[in-house]
């Protein structure tokens, strides 16, 4: 289990930096795209495109590692009133809906759309549609990855105890909060 628990917080590891290196990248681009519109009065498609793949590529590997930490919103008004055991069982159909999802629409369908826009360029970058899309594919595997690993936390009861950590830190941050 040791093995699995290395896997994703490699994964996390590398999601958490690639998503803030390119909310970096974006802030310095935004920033240049200001100062040329509004300074020099000469404003830059190239920055505008960057800007719009940027922020699609930084939302999707952002959306697989929220669903790889289980921190997406969830409706559980009504899930919550079942027992322990119906809960469980409704988080594991959750999990393969959702993996079953990824893999269709994002993964198989990604590498579709990854295919054919492969002749098309982007208007100011010339860089073809294709290498944009990626993304789309990267991410579906990343999200089927993240849900077999929860899939297997779940069966083996591993969820409960990472979630009763996350409440123990939110309290212990809450009291310490309280004190000061």
């Amino acid at each position: 289990m040791s093995a699995l628990h290395a896997i994703r917080k490699g994964i996390d590891r590398v999601l958490s930096f690639a998503s803030a290196l390119i909310f970096a990248a974006m802030v310095v681009i935004g920033t240049y795209q200001i100062i040329t519109r509004f300074v020099f009065n000469s404003p830059s498609t190239v920055s505008e495109e960057l800007l719009t793949y940027s922020f699609t590529w930084m939302a999707l590997l952002a959306t697989a590692y929220v669903f790889g930490k289980r921190d997406h919103m969830r409706m559980g008004f009504l899930a919550d009133k079942f027992s322990e055991g119906v809960q469980k069982a409704l988080s594991i159909v959750s999990e393969v809906l959702i993996m079953l999802l990824a893999g269709a629409v994002m993964v198989y369908g990604g590498i579709t759309i990854v295919k054919l826009t492969m002749i098309q360029s982007t208007a100011s970058l010339g860089v073809p549609m294709g290498v944009v899309y990626t993304i789309i594919p990267i991410s579906g595997v990343l999200i089927v990855v993240y849900s077999v690993l929860n899939i297997i936390d779940l069966v083996t009861g591993q969820a409960n105890a990472a979630a009763g950590e996350k409440e123990s830190v939110g309290a212990g941050e809450h009291a310490k909060e309280k004190e000061a």
